[in-house]
């Protein structure tokens, strides 16, 4: 049985983090092949690219495979110097126009692509092999863990006050990470509290930090979780004036369980930012998460954990399982067999029920790509729930 009273802690960074800025960046390159693609007529199911990107003291280095759209180094250039700015960095390690940017992107691998391109009776394959996970849970409204929805709350509602000018002072990196106490399984309150915020006077001590975000934190978390026990940790290394890639060297992908849930649920360890949907590691992961989320909104279960595993080149998932940790309403066995029958979980069919292919990834690389609203362009079109009353019609 499960432990009912414990702790649990996740963290979340700003968009403004070195890992972040290069997840968003290499997004930002997915999203300029689907844009071009649409502008030229390309068939949206022949766009790849796989693209990663390292960001230090004003250097970028931009990687990877691509096919589609012939896209100057320029323009690339161009869309990575406007992610950097949009974010806010124009200080003197790390500036949008200053910073040199390398771009080293090549044609995909023709081995490659003979394995995941649909050809006469072949199905179009899954771009890599791989395992991946999606979760639900009941304990936030958009069914997410509330450690890791906490976590994003409050850096999201810095990141808003920061671009609005209300608090000038705050700089675009930051970190925040909640330990949330679980009583009787349910989430109750929050034992310590983490913030780590660049600021751009340098002479703000941690007590100042402290007294600039501690109304940001009181107000993304519910009323009563924070007690006079609640043990506070704000810049608690005295200073933190120097961020971004010049204080430390950002990759795309190493943020995945920030990307996620937390580590409150498995991850399959494929990252999701830099890949077009042909990428299992992003799009089945987004399926995992649409099913999972889905069968909890339909009442099935309190908790659902889903495993899909997928072989490079091959069309239809290896295996899926179901675990509902006690909670679920139905036989989970059964439930594996209605999820493969109401949704088809090849990648094209998870490209085409999802709608993948659009220009929607930039926005995913900060504060999770889970838990968050549908947009009506088709954004996070994995967080909607219109499959429960199809899922509860099996039963």
């Amino acid at each position: 049985m499960a432990r009912q009273n414990y702790l649990f802690t996740s963290e979340s960074v700003s968009e403004g983090h070195p890992d972040k800025v290069c997840d968003r960046i290499s997004d930002e390159i997915v999203d300029l092949f689907f844009k071009h693609g649409a502008a030229e007529g390309l068939d949206p199911y022949q766009i790849r690219v796989a693209c990663e990107t390292l960001a230090t003291t004003n250097r970028v280095v931009i990687a990877g495979e691509v096919r589609g759209s012939k896209i100057s180094a320029a323009e690339i250039e161009a869309v990575a110097r406007g992610a950097i700015k949009d974010i806010g960095y124009e200080q003197e390690g790390f500036h949008w126009r200053k910073a040199q940017v390398d771009v080293l992107l090549h044609a995909q691998s023709a081995d490659i692509a003979q394995g995941v391109d649909a050809a006469g009776n072949k199905d179009e394959g899954a771009g890599d092999q791989g395992i991946m996970f999606g979760y639900a849970c009941r304990e936030t409204p958009d069914l997410m863990p509330a450690p890791i929805h906490y976590a994003h709350r409050i850096l999201h509602a810095l990141s808003d006050a920061r671009r609005s000018g209300a608090e000038k002072r705050l700089g675009p990196d930051a970190k925040s990470q909640v330990t949330v106490r679980y009583v009787n399984g349910k989430p109750v309150g929050v034992t310590q509290i983490v913030v780590s915020h660049q600021h751009i006077d340098e002479h703000l001590s941690s007590e100042d930090m402290r007294r600039l975000v501690e109304p940001y934190v009181r107000n993304a978390l519910p009323d009563g979780w924070i007690s006079a026990e609640t043990v506070w940790h704000i810049n608690p290394t005295g200073k933190f004036f120097i961020g971004g890639p010049d204080g430390d060297c950002g990759l795309t992908g190493r943020k995945i369980i920030v990307d996620t849930y937390g580590g409150a649920a498995p991850h399959g360890g494929g990252a999701f930012s830099g890949k077009d949907p042909t990428k299992v590691d992003r799009s089945a992961a987004y399926a995992a998460r649409y099913l999972a989320k889905n069968v909890v909104a339909a009442g099935l279960a309190d908790r659902c954990t889903l495993q899909l595993s997928y072989a490079i080149g091959v069309a239809e998932p290896l295996s899926i399982y179901a675990d509902l940790h006690g909670t679920g309403q139905v036989d989970e066995a059964r439930l594996e067999t209605v999820l493969m029958q109401a949704m088809k979980l090849s990648p094209r069919g998870i490209r085409e029920h999802l709608q993948l292919n659009r220009p929607i990834y930039a926005r995913t690389s900060a504060y999770g790509h889970f838990g968050r609203a549908p947009d009506s362009d088709g954004g996070f079109s994995w967080e909607k729930t219109d499959l429960a009353d199809k899922l509860k019609a099996y039963f």
